[in-house]
């Protein structure tokens, strides 16, 4: 079966959970068993409270006829994943084997870790191979050609040695980014089930290996593993629903009972969500909610409804259908006490198709006037075959049935060592040509100009590699090596104000007496020649005063050197947190981030292309000695798509805890992508603290995560920076909390282009200056409600920061804009052109 676009973007959005959150807390279970394995990494690595080990050559859990360890780290950029486990991975050119000392017996997960990249001429994207135990095939052929993905599987094994072998294709070979083996309850799954479309018993579940293809959590968010007793992540469900407009979101209160499903079964915040059938007030409504989902064609798949009525008022009122395909599975479902969650198994026949759906929909025997009905959480998880395969046939013999002749396995596996030896003979020996070949292209040369706008640099091994420019050109940006020298006292270390992934970066002084801020390449650094041309492309062609301005650059004797205006503030991060600086002012911020919105605004609508930064954060945003901001590190920027295309499909770049979460998952890259790491910066600004602090109780990690729950609960003010209370307006917060949440949508397509958002900073700065008649205090935030439509005479300041006569787009306003003040002329300044 072909990966849709679907596939893709929901299994990633699972991957990204597994790993950036931190392990569950098990508050019902504890797993006896618990191998964490990092693979193809020399060290110990932790990932929140969980440590994942190495599997070394000496390690006895793995059984490999080649040591081949793997790392990315000078491979990929900082932020390409956003997590270590897929740094490193584990080649197998061989059979090879982990084993398992099981303590117990019982249900087990097993989770498999992949993300391609290459390696000393290993392209993991078209590797091949299969994965299986003893007992079942897991995978078969499989193949991933990008992104990256976690395999979920459930087995029920025994005590003792389980092994997990890996057994790469003719031709070809396996590799692996990590791997868990963790004991799971095995009340998790029961014995039997109803069959569809017989409505007969399935008895028999406990023996299976199931696959996890779905876990939805319908009319809810992501619940991430740090919020699952198990270590689960549930996507949210608006990417499956056939027609969204049939259906809302409900959340109400969740009890569980003794004898009931536990949290372990499914977490509150699935139980406490759900879908509603939007029958918009007709009682004779018809209407289906359904779900799609792509499945593998040729399987059972045991399908679990999760419910728990929170929406009636009193019990047994809520009746209704459930189908599987054009099924119905189970009629007249209703529920007999309110709040208290159950599930429902089903097992599917044998699919034919490669799509299944789930719908909910009225029942004939409900007495409601309205009929309902709800869904609160789905799971679907494939059931291995008659051959003991979820994938394919079984890569590792059963232990059962006939015997082969000695004669015939002494010569397979003589025949069989000599062509793993062929094999490491000639892989040590390409080996060896490539590291020659890596270490002469780390030497960095310089590149030349050509009477064409063309640029040529010599790479490792003599051969060219040449690249075309129309900006670069004014060989005027050349600035000698020796006056570099001399503008930092020959890169004196005392000199160096910061540190980034293209190097150090000195502060200097040129000869005429400029300063300067001189960014040092370091060869050893995961950015390099693409790096430097884009910046110099970039800034040689945009001027705008909300861009840090190029000087010059020198590509002399293996040097890489980007020279800029010096800004005497640092970055905006600094002022924020982790640092000695004075705590700016409410009015300071907003128009630091209105400055910044200028400048990116001027990026994706400044040029034929839009240039898409693709590292939004307070550390690329300085400061001038008038606290003016400007955007700086344009190494990762990017020109947006084409007029008739919608985005740019582009391996992931950013920086964690600001990277957005459409671009990780799909690869797409758009203008919007820098819209969500605005929002993320907005919050940053709002609350003075770390976009991702490891420190902190685990659902105050992530800021966005954390800020966007106070947002939705209207609370917002309650984690602003302690040095900002009672010094902003309610409205002004108000506003500012909508802007940044609608940049933080789920979807690009949902956000607001950054002229949206320079307009409502706007706003925000307006709404905290106005002045009404006789207001003791401009600055207090005691007075409540909304600005009067009443008042005519409002004072506004312009500033050196405000809307100014830059060469940004004029903005039109939009309805959604007004946030409930009167459009009198309280904001007249901001409306008429000569205002602007």
């Amino acid at each position: 079966m072909g990966v849709t676009v679907k596939d893709v973007t929901l299994r990633v959005i699972w991957v990204t959970s597994i790993l950036c959150c931190y392990a569950c807390v098990c508050t019902g279970f504890s797993p006896i068993d618990s191998f964490l394995i990092d693979c193809g990494s020399p060290t110990n690595t932790t990932i929140g409270d969980r440590l994942f080990q190495p599997d070394t050559s000496d390690s006895k859990t793995l059984q490999t006829p080649t040591d081949i360890l793997a790392n990315a780290s000078e491979i990929l950029s900082s932020g390409t994943y956003g997590l270590r486990l897929f740094e490193t991975a584990r080649i197998f050119n061989g059979s090879s084997t982990y084993t398992f000392r099981l303590q117990k017996s019982g249900r087990h997960w097993i989770r498999l870790y992949f993300a391609p990249f290459i390696f000393l001429g290993f392209d993991m994207s078209t590797a091949k191979f299969s994965v299986g135990t003893k007992q079942f095939a897991l995978l078969s052929d499989f193949q991933l050609s990008n992104g990256s993905v976690v395999k979920e599987f459930s087995v029920n094994v025994n005590a003792g040695d389980l092994d997990i072998q890996f057994t790469p294709a003719s031709g070809s070979f396996a590799f692996l980014n990590a791997l868990e083996v963790v004991s799971a309850p095995d009340e998790l799954i029961t014995d039997d089930a109803t069959t569809v479309p017989s409505a007969g018993k399935f008895q028999g579940l406990t023996k299976q290996a199931l696959e996890t293809v779905w876990r939805v959590n319908m009319g809810g968010p992501t619940v991430s593993p740090a919020n699952d007793t198990l270590g689960r992540t549930w996507v949210p469900d608006q990417g499956f629903l056939k027609n969204s407009n049939l259906a809302s979101k409900k959340t109400g209160t969740v009890k569980y009972v003794d004898g009931g499903p536990s949290r372990d079964i499914a977490p509150d915040p699935v139980y406490s969500s759900c879908r509603e059938m939007n029958s918009a007030g007709d009682p004779n409504s018809k209407i289906n909610v359904t779900w799609n989902f792509n499945v593998d064609r040729g399987f059972q798949y045991l399908v679990r409804f999760h419910f728990c009525d929170i929406v009636s008022p009193s019990a047994n009122q809520l009746v209704f259908n459930v189908y599987i395909n054009i099924w119905i599975a189970y009629r007249s479902l209703e529920f007999p006490t309110l709040g208290t969650p159950m599930f429902i198994d089903f097992v599917t026949q044998q699919s034919e198709s490669t799509e299944l759906n789930v719908s909910i929909g009225p029942s004939s025997d409900a007495s409601d006037t309205y009929p309902n009905a709800i869904l609160n959480g789905l799971e679907i998880m494939k059931m291995n075959d008659s051959r003991s395969s979820l994938g394919g046939t079984p890569v590792m013999a059963s232990g059962t049935g006939s015997k082969m002749p000695l004669g015939i396995i002494v010569g397979v596996a003589i025949a069989v060592i000599v062509l793993i030896l062929a094999v490491v003979v000639f892989l040590i020996c390409r080996r060896r040509k490539r590291l020659a070949k890596l270490k002469e292209s780390k030497n960095w040369v310089p590149f030349s100009m050509n009477m064409n706008g063309g640029y040529t640099t010599t790479m490792g091994g003599g051969r060219k590699y040449t690249g075309t420019t129309n900006t670069i050109t004014n060989l005027g940006y050349r600035v000698p090596l020796v006056a570099l020298q001399d503008a930092t006292n020959n890169f004196d270390e005392s000199w160096v104000i910061g540190v980034g992934g293209f190097g150090k970066v000195y502060k200097g002084k040129l000869v005429d007496g400029t300063k300067v801020a001189v960014k040092r390449g370091n060869p050893q650094s995961q950015q390099g020649l693409k790096e430097f041309l884009t910046e110099i492309e970039l800034l040689s062609r945009f001027r705008h005063r909300h861009l840090v301005s190029l000087i010059g650059y020198c590509d002399e004797k293996n040097e890489m050197i980007l020279v800029y205006e010096y800004m005497e503030n640092g970055t905006l991060k600094q002022h924020l947190y982790g640092s000695d600086f004075p705590t700016l002012s409410w009015k300071q911020r907003v128009e630091i981030c209105i400055g910044s919105a200028r400048g990116l605004h001027y990026l994706h609508t400044g040029s034929e292309k839009a240039i898409i930064h693709r590292d939004v954060k307070s550390a690329n945003i300085l400061l001038d000695e008038n606290l003016m901001a400007k955007v700086a590190d344009f190494g990762l920027s990017k020109a947006g798509p084409e007029l008739d295309q919608t985005h740019v499909s582009t391996a992931v770049k950013g920086s964690f805890g600001y990277l957005d979460p459409e671009y990780f998952r799909r690869q797409q890259l758009t203008e919007k992508s820098d819209v969500y790491s605005f929002g993320v910066v907005l919050f940053e600004v709002l609350c003075a603290r770390p976009v991702i602090d490891p420190s902190l109780q685990r659902d105050r990690v992530n800021l966005a995560e954390w800020a966007m729950k106070f947002q939705k609960l209207g609370q917002l003010d309650q984690i602003i920076d302690p040095n900002l209370v009672g010094k902003i307006r309610p409205d002004s917060l108000r506003k500012y909390g909508e802007t940044a949440e609608k940049c933080l949508a789920e979807y690009g397509v949902d956000r607001p282009s950054m002229g949206d958002i320079l307009w409502n900073l706007e706003y925000v700065l307006q709404l905290q200056e106005a002045v009404l008649p006789g207001d003791p205090d401009e600055n207090s935030t005691n007075r409540i409600g909304e600005l009067s439509p009443q008042v005519e005479d409002v004072v506004h300041t312009t500033t050196g920061a405000g809307v100014g006569t830059d060469t940004d787009t004029q903005i039109d306003i939009g309805d959604d804009d007004i946030s409930g003040v009167s459009m009198s002329r309280v904001f007249s300044q901001m409306v008429k052109a000569e205002g602007r």
